[in-house]
Formats: C-alpha cells, sequence, structure tokens
C-alpha cells in the first residue's frame, strides 16, 4: 500500500486490516500495525483531580462535528510530524462521507484543543489530537470518549500506547485481540458511522 494515494476507500479500508497510516520524511505515505494496541476503556478516561476540577469550572464549549478541517490541521506539529497535505485532503473526504468525526474544545472563543479520528462500525480509531490551553486536549479527549459510549461503541482505539495515554486510563491489548474485537465491531454500527461500500476491483 505504499506509494498509493490516500483516498476515502484506502482508509477504510487500512483500518479494517488494523493498519493507521502516517506520512514518512520523504513524503510517502506508510502503514503500520502495532503488535500491541492501545484502548481506552467505554468507562472513559481516567480524570485526575485537576481536570476534574476544569470540568467542574465549566469554562469551556465542547463542540463535535463543527471544526474538522480546523481539529485536522491543529494537531500539526513542529517536529516529528506525520501529518501533511495529503491528510488534510483525504480525511476531509472522509469528514464529508459522514465518517470522520472530531470533538473540539472552545475556551473564551478561541479554539482551545482538540481530537479527531474515524468511525467503521462500532470501533473509533482516534488519530491525533492538540492543545492551545491547559488540559485542552484531555477535555477534547474526556468528551469524545463519553460520547462515543453514548453512541453504542464498543472499541475506542489509541493506536499506540505513550505515557501519556497511560495517564489518562488507556491499556494495551495484543494485535490478535485487538483484531478478534475490530472484527465484531465492524459488523455493528453507530450514527456515526459509514456503511461500508462494496470493495473495488483492485483486489485489495
Amino acid at each position: 500500500m505504499r506509494g498509493e494515494e490516500l483516498t476515502p476507500w484506502l482508509i477504510r479500508y487500512g483500518y479494517e486490516q488494523g493498519a493507521f497510516p502516517m506520512t514518512m520524511e520523504d513524503g510517502e505515505i506508510d502503514w503500520f500495525r502495532p503488535v500491541r494496541r492501545a484502548l481506552f476503556p467505554n468507562s472513559g478516561v481516567h480524570v485526575s483531580k485537576s481536570l476534574e476540577k476544569r470540568i467542574r469550572r465549566a469554562d469551556f464549549e465542547v463542540r463535535f462535528d463543527l471544526d474538522f478541517d480546523e481539529v485536522i490541521r491543529a494537531c500539526v506539529r513542529p517536529g516529528d510530524n506525520w501529518l501533511s497535505e495529503h491528510f488534510f485532503r483525504a480525511y476531509g473526504e472522509v469528514f464529508r462521507e459522514g465518517w470522520g468525526h472530531c470533538a473540539a474544545v472552545w475556551m473564551n472563543g478561541e479554539l482551545a484543543g482538540g481530537v479527531y479520528g474515524v468511525a467503521l462500525g462500532s470501533c473509533f480509531c482516534a488519530e491525533s489530537m492538540f492543545h492551545r490551553k491547559t488540559d485542552a486536549s484531555k477535555l477534547a479527549l474526556w468528551a469524545l470518549v463519553n460520547r462515543c459510549r453514548e453512541l453504542g461503541f464498543t472499541i475506542f482505539d489509541a493506536q499506540i500506547m505513550n505515557p501519556h495515554l497511560k495517564s489518562l486510563g488507556a491499556y494495551e491489548v495484543s494485535d490478535e485481540e485487538y483484531m478478534a474485537l475490530l472484527g465484531v465491531a465492524l459488523g455493528q454500527k453507530t450514527i456515526w458511522s459509514k456503511q461500508q461500500e462494496p470493495r473495488n476491483s483492485s483486489g485489495w
């Protein structure tokens, strides 16, 4: 799949195989399927005392699916970045097709943080998140996991474990376990999912 144009169809196919794309230093798109997968429990993210205080302050607004283009572009990092114009175009199309989603946190009239991803069956695959103000990305993730639970998702995939995700309550499963869970989830639907289109004749 390396070198293939990133399209909504290819994105769907890759995720169905347990893989996700990243832009490499040479500008090509590679696909990765980790041996260990990071998931969040449906019960929600771990809410620390500081995050709990922030939630109680209610000095923010969470908006779903109103700021997709802004959120994905804001996820670009100064260094070690894997997003590119290919992603902005293709995932923008996925959003317009109805199975790309985001949570955006607004504070004092400004976009402060967010997270985006894709919905396949009852599996939500979170792609990336960002923050411009303290705790904003945590608030976005907290809100998105809760919304996914309300909508009937059975998997919230965070891809690869890191200390930040672990501190928020993420846990790991083996690739074999993940693929078994994914196989069941792909046969289910939520209002955020889009029914799978017939595969084209390329034989992927």
